[in-house]
């Protein structure tokens, strides 16, 4: 096949950032997708309504002229946050879901939930207003190996959290194991799963490969490769509680190069073109536009998209670096090919 046509996809994991940084990155987004999932961990956190409608409205002034993307924005949770600001959030018509971080366990998580009970008042206005619940499935326990973090996540959160709130719509965000892929594929209709491209393509190895991979390092981390194959198994096919979340997340390149490197990968640059390599190595690219362009409209509720995109079947040469504000970024695959091109 040389080309694919399919319907405009969406984004339902996407970082941006703020200011002159999220300029820069917003049109590789904005280029491709037609929606996305924004994510609130600024600093500091998109944690009100009122926040969330500044970002919105500052997102869509720095779009590029012309651009019709639309930021579906998100709260972060606190423990501070309460059931009125719930209701407050889904009347605003903007606020799509709220996201939960467990403190410390990623960029900006430090005003992330200590106690998943603590949080159970506003847990029961998200069920009553369906407001979806968007996990980073991990615990952050320092006895936990990081490679368990998810699948103890599982057993003692999610797991309890799906029984106790029946109707709540959840989200288990970047699941990376065969465990979370397992959970989500057995579990009921209210739950689903994004897969970001990293942990279609990579496993552990790559953290190393030549020495020490910085711009391979993310949370949750890169694991063994039957975790990766597991992953791959599961958005290939087909179950519509998997779909795209690229949790594309720039740091600039002296950020990601340093003593104490940050955690993520940006790959919003060239997204689509790379699941359209994995869904093609497992001979299933038919499938790639219920992934890309269904299955997360369809769990959130929104109409799918009208607009088409194709793709090429065409080599080219991801650049070194981009424009991150005064600084520069460097987006995942920099200096090798991609070997699809968005048309």
């Amino acid at each position: 096949m040389q080309t694919l046509t399919l319907a405009r996809p969406d984004d339902m994991h996407l970082h941006l950032r703020d200011g002159a940084q999220m300029k820069h990155v917003l049109q590789d987004s904005a280029r491709q997708f037609a929606r996305a999932i924004i994510m609130p961990n600024l600093k500091p956190p998109v944690a009100t309504t009122t926040q969330a409608l500044a970002y919105r409205d500052r997102i869509l002034k720095s779009l590029p002229g012309g651009s019709d993307f639309q930021p579906l924005m998100t709260l972060y949770l606190t423990e501070k946050t309460g059931p009125a600001e719930i209701i407050q959030a889904k009347q605003s018509g903007h606020v799509y879901a709220v996201k939960y971080y467990p403190a410390g366990a990623t960029t900006h998580s430090e005003s992330g939930v200590i106690k998943m009970e603590n949080v159970y008042p506003v847990l029961e206005a998200m069920e009553e207003q369906q407001l979806p619940l968007l996990l980073h499935g991990e615990v952050t326990d320092p006895d936990i190996d990081i490679f368990d973090r998810e699948a103890v996540f599982i057993d003692r959160i999610l797991a309890p959290l799906i029984k106790r709130f029946k109707n709540l719509r959840i989200v288990l965000e970047h699941v990376t194991t065969k465990q979370a892929t397992d959970f989500v594929k057995n579990g009921p209709e209210n739950l689903a799963a994004t897969i970001t491209p990293q942990h279609l393509l990579l496993n552990r190895n790559a953290l190393f490969a030549g020495g020490l991979r910085p711009h391979h390092y993310c949370m949750p981390v890169l694991k063994a490769e039957e975790h990766r194959q597991a992953v791959v198994a599961a958005a290939i096919s087909g179950h519509p509680c998997f779909f795209l979340g690229t949790d594309s997340a720039p740091h600039a390149k002296h950020d990601k190069e340093s003593a104490c490197g940050c955690a993520g990968i940006y790959s919003a640059h060239n997204a689509i073109e790379l699941y359209a390599e994995v869904f093609e190595a497992g001979g299933r690219l038919e499938k790639l536009e219920a992934f890309a362009s269904h299955n997360g409209a369809d769990f959130y509720g929104l109409p799918r998209n009208k607009e088409k995109v194709t793709l090429e079947k065409k080599d080219w040469p991801v650049p070194l670096t981009l424009p991150f504000g005064e600084y520069t970024v460097v987006p995942f695959r920099a200096g090798e090919p991609c070997h699809w091109k968005l048309k």
